[in-house]
């Protein structure tokens, strides 16, 4: 843990001019994009679009205490989210296309999105929450700098789909807190067909062991609320497709058995699911129950334990 003098993490990098430095080196990779792995290399400082579909300011959707995510973030003030539009991977079953795939939400200059992290902090939020935001690493550390000159104090969590890039990552450390990737999917043939992203096993494997040197694994204060390391999010498919068994294994085994982890229940058939047979239905309990216990026999033991939202999994087929 941090020194409370330095936490979170940031406040160091402030002091030293680092953080402006690390906003600069990510900002300079816009002009021939390689903010995430998908190299898009086109200029996004030119406001040109690549697969995100955001160009040289980020985009916004809603700003906001979040009492829906985990215990530890949401604490009983909320977590205080920012769900950044467009995405760089575009999931077919995307829960949140319209904000995804549409890119629906209000362009930001950095000066009104570090205002919207100071907000969130008059608020009483527990953490500012980063959704979705890989393809904006630039805008949102450049945001950062701002808002930390003008007193934001709050723990960073990065909340991403795992499609993140090593290099990318290297800028963030020393400046997140709190990483929440997904592990979505363990086999390629599966992330190419549902995300176009065959390397998204492997790309995610990468970006979180860099976050877990980086973090460590996820601490709490005396109230239970995260201070530093990883959270990992895991969706339950159906039919098994995104490899509970081999993903519990892997993060117990090449992490830690201490792993925080979110097996989830909620995946129902959005955006372009139903033009997908096999995942044009929702999971049952007893899949759901299944994938919880492959997580428990790989050796993992540290769960997010609220209630699971069975009124949302069907209960047979």
């Amino acid at each position: 843990m941090p020194a409370a003098s330095t936490y979170p993490a940031y406040l160091e990098l402030m002091r030293t001019g680092e953080l402006h430095r690390r906003a600069q080196a990510a900002l300079d990779l816009l002009r021939s994009c390689r903010t995430c792995p998908r190299h898009c290399q086109i200029n996004r400082q030119e406001n040109n679009l690549g697969t995100c579909r955001i160009g040289r300011f980020a985009r916004v959707t809603s700003c906001g205490p979040h009492h829906g995510e985990e215990d530890c973030l949401r604490g009983w003030r909320g977590s205080g989210t920012i769900f950044f539009s467009g995405c760089n991977l575009l999931c077919v079953f995307c829960q949140n296309w319209e904000i995804s795939h549409e890119c629906e939400g209000e362009i930001v200059s950095p000066e009104r999105l570090a205002e919207m992290m100071l907000e969130l902090q008059a608020q009483g939020c527990h953490n500012i929450n980063w959704v979705t935001p890989t393809h904006v690493v630039p805008q949102a550390l450049e945001a950062l700098a701002i808002a930390a000159e003008h007193g934001l104090r709050l723990p960073i969590v990065f909340n991403t789909g795992g499609y993140d890039s090593v290099v990318t990552l290297h800028l963030l450390d020393g400046v997140v807190d709190i990483y929440m990737p997904d592990f979505k999917f363990w086999e390629p043939d599966t992330a190419q067909r549902l995300a176009h992203a065959s390397d998204y096993p492997e790309v995610a494997r990468a970006a979180i062991k860099e976050m877990h040197r980086q973090v460590g694994a996820l601490q709490l204060d005396e109230n239970g609320l995260a201070r530093r390391g990883v959270l990992v999010r895991h969706l339950v498919m159906p039919g098994d497709l995104a490899g509970t068994r081999e993903i519990a294994g892997w993060l117990a085994k090449e992490l830690s058995p201490d792993t925080y982890i979110n097996v989830m229940d909620q995946y129902h058939p959005a955006g372009d699911a139903l033009r997908h047979g096999d995942i044009a239905r929702l999971i049952t309990a007893a899949e759901f129950r299944d994938a919880v216990g492959e997580a428990r026999r790989a050796g993992l033991h540290r769960f997010d334990e609220r209630q699971p939202r069975l009124d949302r999994v069907a209960k047979s087929y």
